[in-house]
């Protein structure tokens, strides 16, 4: 065979060995075993917690009006879950939560691009993100309230506050990561302004700007509850953080605890079944994730 098939060969050959080692592992598990590992723990930790939260409340080291006992608070839930209140309080919640966080992409997605992309807009707008991404939304809420008065406005602009700076922080970050040869690269294809920013800077930067969005969500969150628990009023209906007010105002320790982990609940409910699966995706897309 001559040297040059020879070297050829070789050649393929080293490319291909490098190709597999940039490739993802695949490990294939059974189905009850991927059970076990992603559900049982979480079970496991829930039974602790209530075990030893039921320990605690029998010590009686803490009154009833100050600690409810598990049946308690389990009896509240069933309470709103009997007359069907839960699903107009979840409603209220989460459709503001995701309104609000789908405004607050359309706005943040360009503001991120500009401040990544413009200098003399970064120096002007990009420290006024940092602070304010590192303010609590609580503090907009009285001012919020003088301005637009107990309507559905207050609780949008508290949130749009809470989760703008986080999502174009994010966007921001996953730029400044991005190789200078792909924008190059994309600028000698033809790829300039909006088709630039479309088709390179927002697939490149995918990772930190998915980062910097499930960031939002959780700020817009956090921002909606304490919104709803400041602002509450008749006209702005019961969400979770005015069902949460009203357990307090009533001294119902039992629905403040029901209200709690009715929060947790949704807040880890949109993380597993919204952004994890998300995450998942872009890195493995990238060869960064174990599936």
């Amino acid at each position: 065979m001559p040297p040059e098939l020879d070297q050829r060969d070789t050649d393929r050959d080293t490319l291909a060995g490098l190709d597999a080692l940039d490739t993802p592992t695949v490990r294939r598990t059974s189905w009850w075993r991927r059970l076990s590992s992603s559900v049982l723990p979480p079970v496991v930790a829930l039974v602790l917690i209530v075990v030893v939260w039921q320990i605690v409340w029998s010590t009686a080291v803490l009154p009833e009006y100050q600690l409810p006992s598990p049946a308690a608070v389990w009896d509240s839930f069933l309470q709103i879950v009997a007359d069907g209140s839960i699903w107009s309080i979840l409603w209220t919640s989460i459709s503001r939560a995701f309104l609000g966080f789908l405004i607050a992409l359309v706005i943040a997605t360009p503001l991120g691009l500009l401040v990544a992309k413009v200098p003399v807009v970064r120096s002007a707008i990009g420290p006024l993100l940092s602070g304010l991404q590192s303010l609590p939304s609580v503090a907009w809420v009285p001012a919020a309230v003088l301005w637009f008065g107990l309507t559905d406005a207050t609780i949008y602009f508290v949130v749009l506050l809470g989760s703008v700076p986080s999502i174009a922080n994010g966007l921001v970050a996953g730029i400044d990561q991005i190789p200078p040869i792909l924008p190059r690269a994309g600028r000698v294809l033809g790829a300039r302004g909006l088709a630039a920013a479309r088709h390179v800077l927002l697939p490149a930067a995918l990772p930190g700007y998915l980062a910097g969005c499930k960031q939002g969500w959780a700020f817009a969150w956090r921002s909606l509850m304490a919104a709803e628990i400041i602002a509450a009023g008749p006209a702005l209906g019961l969400g979770l953080g005015a069902y949460l007010k009203q357990g307090s105002d009533f001294n119902d320790i039992a629905g403040v605890f029901s209200a709690v982990l009715l929060i947790l609940v949704v807040g880890i409910g949109i993380e597993l079944l919204v952004f994890r699966p998300l995450e998942r995706r872009v890195l493995a897309a990238r060869g960064l994730a174990l599936t």
